[in-house]
C-alpha cells in the first residue's frame, strides 16, 4: 500500500466536505433551458427548480461559504480541485498549491462552482490524501 504523504492543509476537513455536500446538491441540478420559451410554471410542472441558476439558493450558499474563507483556505480548495481532477497527484501537493497561490484572485468561488465536477474533484482529492469526508462525518458525532 503507497503511503501518503503528511500535508497540514489549511482547510479543515469539514469545511472541504460541506462544500463537497453542497456542491454535489447543485451539480444534481440541470443547467436552465430556454429563457422565456412561452410556457409557465403550472404546465412546466415546477421543473425550473431543478435547474442550476446563479440565483439558485445552493449556489449563492457556496458561493458565499467560499468567499468567506481566508486566501490559505481558497488556495488549498483550488489546489485540490486541480489534484481530483488529475491536474496533479498529492504528492505533487507544493506545486500544485504553489501554482494556486499565484493564480489566486476575488473569483476563487466562482471559478470552482464553474467546475462541472467540482465534488468529485474534491472528494477524489481528499480520498487522495489519506482523509474522508465519512471519517469527518464521524469525528463530529
Amino acid at each position: 500500500m503507497r503511503e501518503t504523504p503528511e500535508i497540514d492543509f489549511a482547510i479543515a476537513g469539514d469545511q472541504l466536505c460541506f462544500i463537497v455536500v453542497k456542491a454535489r446538491e447543485f451539480e444534481v441540478k440541470e443547467w436552465p433551458s430556454l429563457a422565456d420559451d412561452g410556457s409557465n410554471p403550472s404546465d412546466d410542472k415546477m421543473v425550473e427548480v431543478l435547474e442550476a441558476r446563479r440565483s439558485d439558493p445552493v449556489f449563492a450558499e457556496l458561493q458565499g461559504f467560499i468567499n468567506g474563507l481566508d486566501e490559505d483556505r481558497q488556495i488549498d480548495l483550488v489546489a485540490l480541485a486541480w489534484i481530483g481532477r488529475g491536474d496533479y497527484t498529492i504528492d505533487d501537493w507544493a506545486e500544485a498549491r504553489g501554482e494556486a497561490a499565484s493564480a489566486h484572485n476575488t473569483r476563487t468561488a466562482e471559478y470552482l462552482l464553474g467546475m462541472p465536477l467540482l465534488s468529485e474533484f474534491l472528494e477524489d482529492a481528499w480520498t487522495e490524501a489519506g482523509r474522508s469526508c465519512e471519517d469527518e462525518e464521524m469525528g463530529r458525532l
